[in-house]
């Protein structure tokens, strides 16, 4: 089974130093790669699959995580500009990062923003991540086939949580799950506990929503709230969760509540990255789907992308779409590449996980 996995070894280096690679801590390099943070699980695999497919293309590569603090990432990129980096990959933490790309250009150095848009600079040109929109749409049409939005006789009770405000593709996702979502809220048959933006630019309400850093503590502390107040006398039939992470934590704050006590009970909620505790709590009924973007396949992606820049040839990316009008950063069109995500729910988990070999059978025991 072919499945990236940190050993015992890289996690105390991330825990410790934030950052591991091929070796080359001293010397020349070829390629940096900074990765926002290590509490959600997808970016510590992202990091060991970046590094495994740059090395097996024969490059020394270096990955950094930024424990979801700008300051420490903009160090950690700075040390890569010192180290000779022909190219940066970079999954910001937030805008921030705008004045070390900055310094890179002018160091003639290459930078491809990963997975999140570097918004507010007009100093990089590649952009690789997944159809976060359609991300989006996948959580919004597992709403409605979820509680049966079609064929409801009964209105239907929902919450929305949005991801980090700080983070571009939390107005992907939410904005294309409201693309599949409001028709329903407007014709009635769906009710909103709570706020109620319609789209990312309702700034006022959206920021309500918004789960700062994708910090679970935060999403189970509001989702806590919720019941208390606004969803006292209500029973929620849905909540709108913009990744597994806080998927799991609104589930928790469920459970503590008498009206959803027992997995029968629990309102649908959606999720992202097919982390497997996730997958568990789909299996069991707990949550009823994940939005899985393969990051083994983002990470080659993202590789083969930066070993054309290098080698100065046009990009080839097999099963990545290229968007050159979609992802303004606010001073330029970035060239994008667009990986398709798949949706997750009981019916086909084991075909995506076990039989693709992500996940092992013993791995979801």
């Amino acid at each position: 089974m072919k499945k990236i996995l940190l050993s015992s070894f890289c996690l105390s280096l991330i825990l410790t130093a934030g950052i591991y690679g091929n070796g080359q801590n001293e010397g020349m390099l070829d390629i940096g790669l900074a990765m926002p943070e290590t509490h959600v699980e997808r970016w510590q695999n992202d990091g060991a699959s970046l590094v495994e497919e740059a090395t097996a293309k024969g490059y020394k590569a270096e990955v950094a995580f930024g424990d979801a603090d700008q300051s420490k990432q903009n160090q950690q990129i700075q040390d890569f500009i010192t180290k000779g980096a022909k190219l940066l990959v970079i999954g910001s933490v937030n805008e921030g990062v705008g004045s070390v790309v900055s310094d890179a250009a002018r160091e003639g150095i290459e930078v491809i923003a990963y997975d999140r848009l570097i918004v507010n600079s007009a100093d990089y040109d590649y952009y690789i991540t997944f159809d976060n929109f359609k991300v989006g749409q996948f959580q919004g049409k597992g709403i409605v086939e979820g509680l049966k939005l079609d064929s409801a006789t009964q209105t239907k009770y929902i919450t929305l949580f949005a991801g980090s405000p700080t983070d571009n593709n939390a107005n992907f996702f939410f904005d294309g799950a409201m693309s599949v979502l409001k028709p329903y809220i407007e014709s009635g048959v769906l009710k909103v506990v709570g706020p109620a933006p319609m789209s990312s630019m309702d700034k006022s309400n959206f920021t309500k929503i918004a789960t700062e850093n994708w910090r679970a503590d935060v999403a189970k502390a509001r989702m806590e709230n919720l019941l208390n107040n606004d969803a006292k006398d209500v029973v929620l039939d849905a909540v709108l969760a913009p990744n597994d992470t806080l998927a799991r934590a609104i589930i928790e704050a469920c459970m503590t509540d008498a009206k959803y006590d027992s997995t029968e009970k629990l309102p649908v909620v959606t999720g992202q990255d097919g982390e497997v505790a996730s997958v568990k709590y789909i299996r069991d009924g707990k949550q009823y789907m994940t939005v899985f973007k393969d990051t083994r396949q983002l990470a080659k992606a993202a590789i083969l992308l930066a070993d054309a820049i290098i080698k100065d040839q046009t990009p080839n990316i097999p099963g990545a779409r290229m968007d050159t009008t979609s992802y303004n950063t606010g001073k330029k069109v970035v060239k994008s590449f667009l990986l398709e995500p798949i949706m997750v729910t009981k019916d086909n988990y084991k075909k995506v996980f076990i039989d693709s070999g992500y996940y092992s059978a013993d791995e979801l025991q």
